[in-house]
């Protein structure tokens, strides 16, 4: 059974519109990469008394969470990421821009990526290895948004290539005729 056209334009206008909504929210926000550490500052099970036993509740907070423009601490004013476009008297032609911006956003993606791995040598450094679940390190939703909008990106594609075969097959059959 062959899909109507407007069907196809339907859907390809609704995943386009859902993509463009996704990815302004996803680029938006602020939890990309989350790190949560509320288990190591109540001293959960497993929890070591040796260096910060006595101390704990005299510890700064070392939960944050950050997005692509800025980094937000638990009880502190988020902190923004260097962003080469604020300067004022700043020339630089788009072309330029887009470049800059491309290696900003691989910039970022690689030190997330590497955060990680970083963590988890420095815990075989300081020989902490308790530490390591106490601390949950993980991927938040903004970036699910992001690839959720990719997706429907995707689907969006896929739905204009399927309008397009149907008004081919639509003049074929009108030039035979």
């Amino acid at each position: 059974m062959p899909v109507p056209l407007g069907v196809l334009a339907g859907a390809a206008a609704l995943a386009g519109a859902l993509s463009f909504v996704l990815l302004a929210a996803a680029i938006g926000t602020d939890f990309w990469y989350i790190i949560d550490t509320q288990r190591l500052e109540r001293g959960g099970p497993g929890a070591q008394d040796g260096v910060w036993g006595a101390n704990r509740s005299q510890l700064e907070p070392l939960s944050s969470h950050s997005g692509l423009w800025r980094t937000c601490r638990v009880q502190s004013p988020c902190t923004p990421l260097m962003n080469p476009f604020w300067q004022e008297n700043m020339t630089v032609s788009d072309s330029s821009r887009q470049l800059l911006t491309l290696v900003t956003l691989a910039g970022i993606s690689i030190y997330i990526a590497y955060s990680a791995a970083a963590f988890q040598e420095a815990l075989c450094l300081l020989e902490e290895k308790a530490l390591l679940d106490q601390v949950d390190i993980r991927f938040g939703w903004s970036l699910a948004l992001g690839w959720i909008s990719f997706i429907a990106e995707l689907l969006t594609g896929a739905a204009f290539l399927a309008a397009a075969r149907v008004l081919s097959l639509r003049r074929r059959q009108d030039q035979a005729i």
